[in-house]
């Protein structure tokens, strides 16, 4: 009989200390080990260890078992050591979604596309897969600031716009003017996955100080648009002024036209994004990257050349210093003597060349010069639009 008592109240305090020791948690829409472990306190290392057989793609509503926070106060020093050395700017990690990319998954989390490279080094041999769970290299603040905005005041200082879309406007012309991404235009407008239809109605929340900001700039815009037409209309020498403001018009509209066409061969070839490598191929079934520039620019009735090489004998060739959105950019890769790769260059800023090209490892992304790989690569700028 005494036996048996011993036997009972063992399992009972088996029982007691692991509900103790563990709490049992549901996993909601969107969270990652991540999240759970900073809210219940506890490390990621934790919560792997005390889920072993536990996949690495978590599913909705499975249960997870959370080390008590005081359970893990009370490890031995030598374990305390074993999670102090894991390095200090790893803080999250990032499941890779359906048409991400590297470019997109740094601007989200405020990091280089370099250091997401030297955090993950397979992804220098292997891309992104669907599903992939990658580190996150940040600090403290910036994974603070990154975490779902919940917060009341962040949520009370967003307006909600809405945005007709004119002719021959892009996602992208559109996202860029109310400093927005266009996976963010495309969140808050879900059926707009597609080309945009002209007339469209579109939602786009923003802060209120970016609204105000830029609800002042289209009224200054108007104001400066109503003088110039006033000025213009006085009865003296009206014919010589007539003929002045037709030649001053031309060149403006000359201008803006051709600053509007980069900014559309831009947005029509990062359209593509995600787009996979296809050696030869110039459709969105794939591209490569001499392809991806003869579509983007066929489709504005631009003709270029074939190969990569003999497109760099196109335009005119200035410096990298020179260097403007919509030029194309050209390189010599894996040691080749003659030039072999292309892209088109999206964006420059403080000596930094950002280009959209179609990679045999990522398909289409946005790569940097800032990259050692192209920075070794590097051979030349041509500009194709004067």
């Amino acid at each position: 009989m005494v036996y048996r008592l011993i036997i009972v109240m063992f399992f009972f305090s088996v029982g007691v200390f692991a509900q103790d020791n563990y709490i049992k948690h549901k996993i909601s829409q969107g969270e990652n080990l991540s999240v759970i472990a900073k809210k219940y306190g506890v490390k990621v290392k934790d919560i792997a260890d005390a889920n072993p057989n536990a996949p690495k793609i978590l599913k909705l509503n499975s249960t997870l078992l959370i080390p008590n926070k005081n359970t893990v106060k009370s490890k031995n020093k030598n374990a305390e050591v074993a999670v102090n050395n894991t390095p200090s700017n790893t803080s999250g990690i990032h499941e890779v979604a359906s048409k991400e990319t590297l470019w997109g998954i740094s601007k989200k989390y405020n990091v280089s596309v370099n250091d997401l490279k030297k955090a993950n080094p397979l992804l220098e041999t292997e891309g992104l897969k669907i599903g992939q769970q990658i580190v996150i290299p940040t600090d403290e603040a910036v994974i603070k600031e990154k975490q779902p905005e919940t917060s009341v005041e962040v949520v009370s200082t967003d307006v909600e716009l809405f945005r007709e879309v004119k002719a021959k406007e892009t996602k992208y012309g559109i996202s860029k003017e109310y400093g927005i991404t266009v996976a963010e235009l495309e969140r808050q407008n879900p059926s707009i996955k597609g080309k945009v239809p002209v007339g469209y109605l579109l939602k786009i929340r923003i802060p209120k100080e970016k609204a105000d900001a830029i609800q002042a700039s289209k009224a200054l815009q108007g104001s400066n648009n109503e003088n110039a037409i006033a000025s213009s209309s006085s009865p003296v020498n009206a014919t010589v002024e007539a003929v002045s403001e037709i030649k001053r018009d031309s060149t403006l509209v000359r201008m803006g036209t051709n600053s509007e066409l980069i900014d559309q061969l831009i947005a029509n070839a990062t359209e593509n994004i995600g787009t996979r490598y296809r050696s030869g191929g110039t459709t969105k079934a794939g591209f490569d990257c001499s392809g991806l520039m003869i579509c983007t620019f066929n489709n504005f009735d631009i003709k270029l050349p074939r190969s990569s090489i003999e497109q760099s004998r196109v335009g005119t060739k200035v410096s990298a210093d020179e260097a403007q959105k919509g030029d194309l950019i050209f390189f010599r890769t894996n040691g080749r003597r003659h030039i072999n790769h292309v892209g088109m260059i999206v964006e420059v800023a403080e000596g930094e060349i950002k280009f959209v090209h179609s990679s045999t490892h990522g398909g289409v992304i946005i790569s940097s010069t800032k990259e050692p790989y192209y920075t070794r690569a590097f051979s030349q700028v041509n500009r194709i639009l004067n």
